[in-house]
Order: C-alpha cells, then structure tokens, then sequence
C-alpha cells in the first residue's frame, strides 16, 4: 500500500505529454497483461514503470525497452506471471530480476530492493515493498522515477526536474554511490554526454577521478556493455566537445587511440555512422596499424565472431594500401574469401575516415551491396569420376589448384584449363 507521504508529497499527477505518452505504452496488449497480472495478484500488489523508459519518455525519445518495478518478491512475481499464462525467465532472480517474454517482446521485471552489502562490483540486496527505499538505492536521479499506467509519477528524488534542466546528480553521496558500484562512473559519462545541459560539477568530478582505479575491479563484460551503450547513444559525437569526458573514457579506455573519429563527418559518412552497428564502430576507434587492436581483444572478451570481423578490417589495413587495393578485381577476391560483411567493412571504414566524400568508393559499396558472392563452378562428384580421382591429400590439392586459378582468372575457368590443372 502506499504511504501517505507517498501520495501527498511524492506523485505528480500529469496532464502534459509524459502522462499521455505513459498512458499510450499501457494501451500495448504486452503491458496490459504484465501490469494486470501483478496489480490482481494480491490487494497490495502493484509494478509501476520505473528508470530508462521513463526518462526517455521524459525527454522525448524513441522508448526501445521497458523495465519494471514490483513490490511482489521475485517469487510471488513468477507466480502471478504463471497464473496469467505468461511466460518468463529467471535472468537474475538472486537479485530480484526476472524476464517476461510476450509476442517475442521482453520486460524485466524487478523486485524493489535494499543494498546490505556493495563491494564495487556487486551488491548484496534484501527484497523490500518500499518504493521510496528502492529509489534510494539507485544511482541518479533521472533512473528513479517511477510511473503507474495512468503517467502518475513517483519522484522523490525531483529526477524530472533534473532531466529537464540537463542536471545528472548522483542520489545521495557521490563517493558512497560510486564505491557501490565503479561502473556508475561510466554510466556517468554517458548520461552527461546524453542529457546534460550544464558544464562537470566539481565535486564530482573530483570523486571520480579520486576513485578511477575501481575501475580495474569491474568484469570486462560489464565494462564493455556500457561502452556499447556509450557507442549506440545518441550523445556521443559530443564527446570530442566535453574535454573532461573524453579524458576520462581515454583513462577508462585507452585503447580507444581514435576516439575522436566521428566528429565532423560528411554527409555520406553521417548516414554511415548512424546506421552501423557497435562492433564497427569500435573497428573505427581501435585500428590504428599498430597491435593495439589486439590488446583490445586480449583485454576485453568479445565474441570469436567479432574478433574475427574485427581482424580482418585490421589486418586488411595494416597492409600497404596501393592503386590497386580499391580495385573491383581485388575486392571481388575478398567477397569470396571473406564474405559481404568483411567487403562493406573495408569500404565503410575507408569512407569513415577519408573526410572528402570520393564518389568512387560510394559506387563501390553500392555494387558490393548487391553483387552475388561468387560460386566455384567445379563439382567434386563429377571431377573425381571424370578424371578417376578417390579422396585424399591428392584430391584436395587439386581442388585448391583449381580454386586459385579461378580466383586469380577473375573467376572465370575452362575445361581446358581444368584439364591443364588435373593432368599436371
């Protein structure tokens, strides 16, 4: 039940466009289910919306997921999510967090929660029904604002106030929030690049600067999450304008040598950049001719995929570029090879950072858009009844004879040729 001082002093009620827009998310089939799930599962059950889906409404953006709070425990929870024949996940149960999946879309739902214990890493929470204390225990303030389906905001921390005037305060003590848990540094940095509207306040920056060295105790998947978040963010071309947050990602990561890459592009680069994902743009950030990409990848655990995809924009770079490694024939070598992904890599990274717009490259990457992969015309079967050829070391040799000579042919090859080769 909510308190007195809960409704009297801490709800808005709204009439303005966060209500209406609040009011139009509640409206989607997935999140009438959630909400009448928890809300009828008891007389004192309740889930409001609760952090990033509220700030982005707050400030106007594109709302791409949506978290929830509860009073129930992560237990109770599951079981109003069964009653209603909702299915969901475990993703973090021990600390009060489950996933429910409706028509492919997700919700976190979490338990509101007390720290008992916080080692900069992680926290040791108890299960608590107060919203007042859950909010308390959240980094900033623009993150602690909680709505029912109605826009009703619950706001003890004046956190709409602060996203309006482009304030990002840390709840309560600086230092104390930051030793919870370091990353909140990094989540910092991208906040203020993403809504502030005032310059670094002292204080805080003193206490992170202060506290940097807690960095080293975080997870590299942690860390690496939140640059990608960084990445994604609308705010960070800003970063090369903010010398005191470019400092301190450089500090955070200094293997990102060309941070500053993104700033000033030109129209063909701008349309590259918004529409490429985080792994490219890390490529963009880490390449340098140099092996920092590989302390990069020694560093941070990404995928085999994506350190992959990553050395190969290295390694093609680090080789000496001529008059001939933008031509079609040679690039045509590395769509087979390597596949479209690699191909519109090379072309988008060299379009990035060339800051004149080359008409040349463009028409490139539109072919390579498009172009088919070549397809070795040689079938196994009939070669080896045609030329009486068994598998083995003898087989295979002439196949990667034949495959090299239709590559280097500019993926032409005759019958005669073939002929030449086996019969060799």
């Amino acid at each position: 039940m909510e308190s007195l001082i809960d409704k009297l002093f801490s709800r808005t009620s709204n009439l303005d466009y966060v209500s209406k827009k609040i009011k139009e998310i509640s409206k989607e089939e997935e999140v009438v289910k959630i909400f009448n799930a928890i809300n009828t599962f008891s007389s004192l059950s309740e889930v409001r919306f609760v952090g990033g889906c509220i700030r982005k409404v707050i400030n106007k953006e594109e709302i791409d997921d949506i978290d929830l709070a509860t009073n129930l425990t992560p237990t109770q929870a599951c079981e109003a999510l069964n009653k209603n024949n909702i299915k969901y996940y475990e993703t973090g149960i021990e600390h009060g967090t489950i996933t429910a999946v409706i028509n492919d879309k997700s919700f976190e739902i979490t338990t509101l929660r007390k720290d008992l214990i916080t080692d900069g890493r992680h926290a040791e929470v108890e299960f608590s029904d107060d919203w007042k204390e859950d909010a308390s225990r959240r980094d900033f303030s623009i993150n602690a604002i909680y709505s029912d389906q109605e826009g009703n905001l619950f706001d003890p921390f004046n956190g709409r106030k602060d996203i309006l005037e482009g304030n990002i305060n840390f709840i309560g003590s600086v230092e104390k929030r930051i030793k919870e848990d370091y990353l909140r540094i990094v989540r910092y940095i991208r906040f203020f690049l993403n809504y502030s509207k005032k310059k670094h306040d002292p204080k805080t920056l003193k206490n992170i600067k202060i506290n940097l060295d807690g960095i080293s105790n975080l997870s590299s998947e942690r860390l690496l999450n939140e640059l990608k978040k960084i990445l994604k963010s609308n705010g960070f071309k800003n970063v090369s304008r903010d010398k005191e947050s470019l400092e301190l990602l450089s500090l955070i990561f200094p293997q990102l040598i060309r941070i500053n890459s993104f700033e000033k592009l030109n129209s063909i680069s701008e349309e590259i950049y918004q529409k490429s994902d985080f792994i490219f743009l890390l490529s963009v950030m880490i390449i340098n001719e140099t092996d920092n990409v590989d302390y990069f990848l020694y560093k941070f655990n990404l995928s085999k995929k994506d350190q992959k995809r990553i050395k190969i924009l290295d390694n093609f770079y680090k080789d000496k570029i001529t008059k001939n490694t933008f031509k079609e024939k040679n690039l045509i070598k590395i769509l087979y090879f390597q596949g479209r992904q690699a191909i519109l890599d090379i072309l988008n990274y060299k379009i990035i950072t060339t800051k004149k717009i080359d008409p040349n490259l463009i028409e490139l990457k539109r072919q390579f858009e498009n172009k088919d992969l070549p397809t070795f015309p040689i079938d196994t079967k009939n070669l080896m009844q045609e030329y009486d050829l068994v598998e083995g070391k003898t087989l295979g040799k002439k196949l990667k004879q034949l495959e090299e000579f239709w590559v280097n042919n500019n993926f032409q090859i005759s019958k005669e040729q073939v002929d030449v080769i086996i019969k060799a």
